[in-house]
């Protein structure tokens, strides 16, 4: 997804290797390419492979810059995420409120999205760099994240606001009303057969039983299914001397 291509996962002075790989999964996950650490640490390389599983690439092919001014200097716009409060933060919106023009902005040049250290996210002076600002929803009693479940809602949420994810597709028809009645018909002659209803309360219980099974749609292998239960219950009941 070329638009993906233009977002840049930015964390400033990650503390561990292993939140650093898991982000790298993340970015994998949902189409993402480009990772940078602003003002790098040290990081255990082992744990940063270990967690970034099959998005090693990503994690070895990281850029590091001395600080986030430089991590940003190509970037038309620059996001930055916040847990906190306080006078220069109460601007904050949601990456969902934000997406649509997240997006449009990477159409046209390269976007930043820039997350803090572990210990005390982004500093103000880091924050002075971005022009948008972003909250996770979380609950009031506990804000903070974990940077790679951070990164990933965050990656989620451009994803999916992207619209590009095709949904598997069911490969059976949905049943017509008259293969559904052909159903009901065998299911009703098999409980009376079994014993499960009498002739005289045979109407109540199918009604019952159309409730049921009328909660969502039938394909017509589900009703196929459901009939091959019904007449194989029947038959077992049949040589089981239940006529």
């Amino acid at each position: 997804m070329p638009v993906l291509d233009n977002i840049r996962i930015v964390l400033v002075s990650p503390l561990y290797g292993g939140n650093v790989g898991a982000v790298c999964r993340a970015m994998a996950n949902m189409g993402f390419g480009e990772l940078a650490i602003a003002a790098p640490r040290p990081l255990d390389q082992g744990e940063g492979r270990m967690m970034a599983c099959h998005a090693a690439p990503l994690f070895a092919n990281r850029r590091e810059f001395p600080d986030v001014r430089a991590a940003v200097a190509d970037c038309i716009a620059v996001i930055g995420t916040s847990a906190r409060g306080g006078l220069y933060r109460q601007h904050a919106r949601t990456l969902r409120d934000w997406a649509p023009e997240t997006l449009a902005l990477a159409g046209r040049g390269r976007v930043a999205l820039v997350f803090g250290p572990e210990d005390n996210g982004l500093s103000n002076e880091d924050l002075a760099l971005c022009t948008q600002l972003i909250q996770i929803p979380t609950t009031p009693e506990y804000t903070s994240l974990n940077l790679a479940q951070a990164v990933m809602v965050c990656c989620y949420e451009l994803f999916t606001a992207c619209d590009c994810f095709e949904g598997r597709e069911e490969k059976s028809p949905e049943a017509t009303s008259e293969l559904r009645e052909r159903m009901f018909e065998i299911w009703r002659r098999t409980l009376l057969t079994i014993g499960f209803m009498e002739e005289e309360k045979a109407d109540h219980m199918m009604l019952g039983l159309r409730r049921a099974l009328s909660r969502g749609p039938l394909s017509v292998d589900d009703v196929k299914i459901l009939m091959g239960i019904a007449r194989q219950s029947e038959w077992a009941a049949r040589h089981a001397g239940g006529d």
